[in-house]
């Protein structure tokens, strides 16, 4: 059985990554370690670099709304080169304890999984139905597109490096919180009209119940992804997929 009923209409097929495409287990066992262990060095090593400054000062200014809001990050010090070094360091661990979606530390993490790929250290993973669902996909002329918390750089470093090949070029359009939260409705209608079609021609996949329902208030179409055998939680009325097999199949 093909999803979703109205598939006729579907002219684009936007896809959320982590326990969508990509196994949840890669992102918080083998992504996030590694930006973990990574940080301090990436920060020493590339801290004069411009683009290395231009984050700092976006964490400093998260730092600042995280205080306003008495979340209790760790104390900024800027007094010198090295606190300020410091305070992004110890800032960032704790943004990364708390599963903190910041652009500022999407955008981090990015660079420092950059960093693994090119050495080789990373390799992108995707559940095996993801790349006959992609090639299928653009057989039938539609579009696909990505929206994730993670930033648009990490999108592409883990679709350009898969067991299966660089998949990137079935991908036509990358979206990350830069667009909007990924809860909200607005962030939606932006990218249908980044993408240059009507929600209701956007199918939205993703393993988040509220992400999916934010989808619907835009008029997109939007079915749930669970991949494991675990029940959805509040997943009353929604329509589930266990497999892109069954996503506008043939």
């Amino acid at each position: 059985m093909s999803l979703p009923p109205e598939d006729s209409q579907v002219r684009v097929v936007l896809l959320d990554i982590e326990g969508t495409t990509t196994p949840v287990d890669f992102v918080y066992k083998t992504l996030f370690p590694y930006a973990s262990r990574k940080v301090e060095s990436f920060f020493r090593e590339d801290y004069r670099n411009p683009k290395t400054q231009s984050l700092v000062e976006e964490l400093r200014a998260q730092h600042e709304r995280d205080a306003s809001v008495g979340v209790g990050p760790p104390a900024w010090i800027a007094e010198t080169d090295e606190a300020r070094l410091v305070s992004s360091i110890e800032y960032v661990h704790w943004l990364m304890a708390r599963d903190s979606k910041c652009t500022a530390l999407k955008t981090l993490q990015g660079r420092i999984w950059q960093q693994g790929y090119e050495r080789g250290e990373l390799h992108g993973e995707v559940y095996a139905d993801v790349p006959p669902a992609f090639a299928r996909w653009r057989r039938q002329g539609r579009v696909i597109s990505i929206y994730s918390s993670g930033s648009v750089l990490a999108q592409q470093l883990l679709f350009r490096s898969t067991a299966a090949g660089d998949l990137t070029e079935y991908i036509s359009g990358f979206f990350d919180t830069r667009i909007g939260t990924k809860t909200e409705s607005g962030s939606y209608t932006k990218i249908a009209e980044s993408l240059g079609h009507h929600a209701s021609e956007v199918l939205f996949v993703s393993d988040a119940i509220k992400e999916v329902e934010a989808a619907r208030v835009a008029s997109m179409q939007a079915v749930l992804c669970v991949r494991d055998s675990r029940p959805a939680e509040h997943a009353s009325g929604q329509k589930i997929v266990n497999t892109f097999d069954r996503i506008l199949s043939d």
